[in-house]
């Protein structure tokens, strides 16, 4: 089973790596782009066994625990293939 963890700044904390971005996309001619937001991204394949309903549960506190500040982050879970 896979699933995917995207950990990014939450929209009212200041992203100066996501603004250093921006910036640069710009100056390479992206002007149309306003704003990015830069973030974390995990796939974790785990081993069947467990329900989705579960293995969901499981994700969100390794998220809020381990992978992700909840303080200043947001996180999304993704649970890719289902047993």
């Amino acid at each position: 089973m896979k699933a995917i963890i995207q950990v990014a700044p939450k929209k009212t904390v200041l992203d100066p790596q996501g603004r250093a971005i921006t910036k640069a996309l710009q100056g390479h001619g992206h002007e149309d782009i306003v704003d990015v937001r830069q973030g974390k991204f995990f796939e974790i394949e785990l081993a069947q066994g467990d329900s989705p309903e579960g293995v969901r549960e499981r994700l969100e506190r390794l998220a809020a625990e381990v992978l992700a500040n909840p303080v200043i982050e947001d996180y999304e879970v993704t649970v890719l293939d289902a047993p």
